[in-house]
Order: C-alpha cells, then sequence, then structure tokens
C-alpha cells in the first residue's frame, strides 16, 4: 500500500482528514472539563459526582489503549477507525440525552474506550506515508490530535456557555459522524499483519517491551516529558486565579498559545526524516527543558512581563513535547512494522501514566511549594527525558518494511 507521487496525490486530502479525525476524536474526552458545572446544575450532582465524569473518561481512554490498539494488529485497521467513529457518534449523542449520573458515568467511561480511534489513526498515517515522508506525516496527524487536546476545552466552554452542555455533546457527535463518513469514502484498507489470537496479542507485548530496548528509552523519555506538560496545564488555572486574579478563561487563553507550538509539528516530523529521529529528541527535550527553566526568572520580572514569558514558555514547551512525540513514534513503528498496535499501545500507555501522574504530583507540590515547586518538577523531568535520551545509544535494527 503505497503512496504516489503525483502533485494531485489524493494522499493529502486524506493526511488532511485523517489529522481531523484525530483530533475530533481525541477531544471527545476533554469536552466535559469546562462543563462540569452546567452538568451539575442540571443534574443536581454534588462536586464529588461531578468530578468522576471526566475521572472515568479518562479511565476508558487508558483501558482502550491498553486492550483495544493490539486489535490493530490482528484486524484490518480500517474497519476498527470506521467502528469507533460509529461508535463514539452514537455515544456522544446519548450523553446530551443523559438524565442520571449512573448512566453519564457509564456512556463517559465506553466514550474514552472509543475515543482511542485517534491513536488508531496516527499508525495509519505511518503506515500510508511514502518512504523518507513518514516523520513528516506522523507530524500533521499529530498536530491535529494536540490541537484536539489543547483546543477541546475551549471549544466547549464557550458552546457551553452559549447553548448548553447537552448542545454541545450533540455537535460532537455530529462532527464524529461527519469524520466517520469521510474516513469511509477515502480510508483504504489494511491488511492484518498477525494471526494471533487476543491473549496472545496481549501477552506479546511484554515479549515485545523486553526484546526493544528503543520502545522502552522512547516511552520512559516521553512519559517524562508528559509528567512535566500535565504539571504545568494542570495547576496553571489556579495559579492564575491566586497569583494574577485570572479567570479560567485567561487559562484557556495560554492554552490556544500553547496550540501555536503544536502546529509546527509537520516540522519536526520532516527534520526527523532529514537528520534522524534521534537528534529531533534530543532537540525536543532540550527545548522542553530550557523553556521550564526559564520560568524560574519569573519572579525578577513585572506582572505583564511575567504572563508573557508563561505564554512564551508554553509555546516551547508544547513544540518541544510535540518535536520528541513525533520523533519517537518514528522510532518506534519501524521497529517492527507488523506490530505496530502494539508498540502503539505499550508507548502510550506509559504516556497515559505520566499525564496521570504530572497531574497528581503537579497538584501536590503547588500546595506544597507553590508554582516553583511545579517549575522544578517540569524541569526535573526535562533533564530526565534528555538524559534518557543520551544514554544506552545501542539497540536493535528495527525491521525493514
Amino acid at each position: 500500500m503505497k503512496a504516489g507521487n503525483s502533485p494531485r496525490n489524493p494522499m493529502h486530502g486524506l493526511l488532511f482528514i485523517l489529522a481531523l479525525g484525530a483530533g475530533f476524536s481525541v477531544a471527545a474526552i476533554y469536552y466535559a472539563q469546562p462543563l462540569l458545572p452546567l452538568i451539575g446544575g442540571d443534574l443536581g450532582l454534588t462536586v464529588n459526582g461531578m468530578g468522576l465524569i471526566p475521572t472515568l473518561t479518562q479511565a476508558g481512554y487508558a483501558l482502550g489503549i491498553l486492550f483495544l490498539l493490539p486489535l490493530a494488529d490482528r484486524y484490518d485497521r480500517r474497519h476498527l477507525i470506521l467502528l469507533k467513529s460509529a461508535a463514539l457518534a452514537i455515544l456522544l449523542w446519548l450523553c446530551s440525552l443523559s438524565d442520571s449520573l449512573h448512566s453519564l458515568l457509564t456512556i463517559s467511561l465506553i466514550i474514552g474506550m472509543a475515543a482511542t480511534m485517534a491513536q488508531d489513526i496516527v499508525p495509519a498515517a505511518a503506515i500510508l506515508a511514502p518512504v523518507g515522508k513518514q516523520g513528516k506525516m506522523v507530524g500533521t496527524v499529530m498536530t491535529g490530535l494536540l490541537l484536539g487536546i489543547l483546543l477541546s476545552r475551549t471549544v466547549s466552554g464557550v458552546i457551553g456557555a452559549v447553548f448548553g452542555w447537552r448542545m454541545m455533546y450533540q455537535a460532537a457527535a455530529v462532527s464524529i459522524a461527519l469524520i466517520g463518513g469521510l474516513l469511509w469514502k477515502t480510508l483504504p484498507g489494511f491488511p492484518a499483519h498477525s494471526r494471533l489470537g487476543y491473549p496472545t496479542l496481549l501477552r506479546s507485548m511484554i515479549q515485545l517491551w523486553m526484546r526493544y530496548p528503543t520502545l522502552r528509552r522512547a516511552a520512559l523519555a516521553q512519559g517524562a516529558l508528559s509528567v512535566a506538560f500535565s504539571a504545568f496545564w494542570s495547576t496553571l488555572a489556579v495559579m492564575l486565579l491566586e497569583h494574577y486574579r485570572m479567570g479560567s478563561a485567561v487559562a484557556g487563553g495560554f492554552g490556544i498559545a500553547g496550540a501555536t507550538g503544536a502546529l509546527a509539528a509537520p516540522l519536526a516530523g520532516g527534520l526527523a526524516d532529514k537528520l534522524g529521529a534521534d537528534k529531533v529528541t534530543l532537540l525536543g527535550a532540550a527545548l522542553v527543558t530550557a523553556s521550564f527553566a526559564l520560568m524560574f526568572l519569573l519572579p525578577t520580572l513585572p506582572v505583564h512581563y511575567q504572563l508573557a514569558l508563561i505564554a512564551l514558555s508554553a509555546v516551547g514547551f508544547d513544540l518541544g513535547l510535540q518535536s520528541c512525540l513525533v520523533a519517537h513514534q518514528n522510532l518506534v513503528y519501524s521497529l517492527e512494522p507488523e506490530a505496530r498496535g502494539r508498540l502503539n499501545a505499550l508507548l502510550f500507555t506509559v504516556v497515559f501514566i505520566g499525564m496521570a501522574l504530572g497531574s497528581v504530583l503537579g497538584s501536590k507540590l503547588y500546595s506544597l511549594a507553590g508554582w516553583t515547586g511545579v517549575v522544578t518538577l517540569a524541569t526535573v523531568m526535562g533533564i530526565s527525558a534528555l538524559v534518557i535520551r543520551s544514554v544506552g545509544n545501542g539497540h536493535p535494527q528495527p525491521a525493514q518494511r
């Protein structure tokens, strides 16, 4: 399955659709966060009850990564993507009709699992990429995915405030249905690479983890960067409120600033194709570390310059993290093409663990040491990623495609 080299290659249109699909599907797990007060007021929920909604959605996403992504090695990836898109559209619509916490939590859990279609789409772009263009294509699709993460809360908050939380979920359902229709028309089939039964498929992930040092280094380095990323974003709104008397809308504005860094991901992918993914991971980790370390200067600056520095740092570390992720995916996907689904599951399981740890550790450190504690954690995690990428360079040659 090779993409042609014609200037009118339909692959360009498909790439755009894949980026949209990745962004809109992953956004489904974040829509609820700014809507929680509206949902709670409508259904009469307690604070604890409201908090369970995003928790179960994230838990569903984690379960889907670990237990559903390996299926892409056993079945046609196109069928899995289309099934998940149909399920996700239906579930989002059902969520808008929920009238009790029990039904909302059940649907939220399954929404998280179906939203892993985003993680099926990214390896699809790698498989379809022409020789020497894998990094650029993966970078483009990952731009869509990261924009979905960063902008979903802003979009959800605005639509929810104007039209209500149920309308937000209905709009989300329609968007996924439209994306699913486009993918059904344009996405080619993918041959299955494994005949292993499902239990054996899952057990083989342990063997893959042990077999490839490249996989372990990529996952651990990206996991460390994810700790830093999550610690920053999970405490930013609280810090802005306490130190600058600014509300959540301003925090959303910083999300938009960070999203500009994600737009450069295709450039990072192109660099990975030209310079090698290992060099890009080092450059990206260094950029993340420097961006966080700059925030140690905040107490020495006037207020307006402090806010400008936070925004600049957000752009820098989002760019660095996204560059590392694209390069790490390049490294991991090339190890064993017939096991891309399982390799992707292992990589993102560690990334997800990093995100969860970052949220917990960031909140704890903020309560103990303030914003300086969060910045210290993020900087140390950036340095850790640099160390991981700098040592243990020997690894097996990737399988030939």
